[in-house]
């Protein structure tokens, strides 16, 4: 089992709204597959990330660090112990190798942007949900019914008034506080 390909591309999420911090008219995100040797209706299975809003494409460090470093990685040292499957932690490991300790919010978005797409392809190959995946491998197979989610709002188109997100906000902040009850 070997990764065959990572295949990165900067993708524009140009947008007309902005919020306190962001003007999204010029924003673009990283957008990458990884696609392996394992074939499922005689096509490769290949996993899926992106990053979201609110941080730049990361092309350089993804084609000059991140995906070389994977693609250079004997195959049994992305494997889980079994071989049967990719192991996340240990890419992680191999990502991060002769990378300074500590902050760096870019470089994490990077790597982040290749963990999501390892772990899609994880589920993948097990042909099981994601959640499930993660449920055995971090809570002894515990999942949950709730899940929580980061709701963003605020957000406001140039030219309108500010009446539309602060309205937003109210329905978000009273709809939280509904299911907190």
């Amino acid at each position: 089992m070997k990764i065959k390909a990572i295949l990165h591309k900067t993708v524009p999420i140009a947008s007309a709204i902005r919020n306190a911090y962001i003007d999204f008219s010029k924003m673009d995100v990283s957008v990458v597959s990884i696609v392996s040797d394992v074939l499922r209706n005689g096509k490769p299975l290949t996993g899926y990330g992106f990053n979201s809003n609110g941080r730049y494409s990361q092309d350089g460090m993804l084609k000059t660090r991140f995906i070389p470093r994977l693609l250079e990685a004997k195959e049994s040292d992305l494997l889980e112990e079994n071989g049967q499957n990719f192991d996340p932690s240990k890419a992680w490991q191999i990502m991060m190798r002769n990378e300074k300790p500590g902050g760096h919010g870019e470089r994490s978005v990077a790597v982040g942007v290749l963990d999501m797409a390892l772990w899609d392809l994880v589920a993948k190959i097990e042909d099981r949900p994601l959640y499930a995946v993660l449920a055995d491998r971090i809570n002894h197979g515990v999942s949950s019914d709730e899940v929580y989610v980061y709701a963003a709002a605020g957000y406001y188109y140039p030219g309108k008034d500010i009446e539309q997100p602060v309205t937003k906000c109210r329905a978000i902040l009273i709809w939280g506080m509904i299911q907190l009850k």
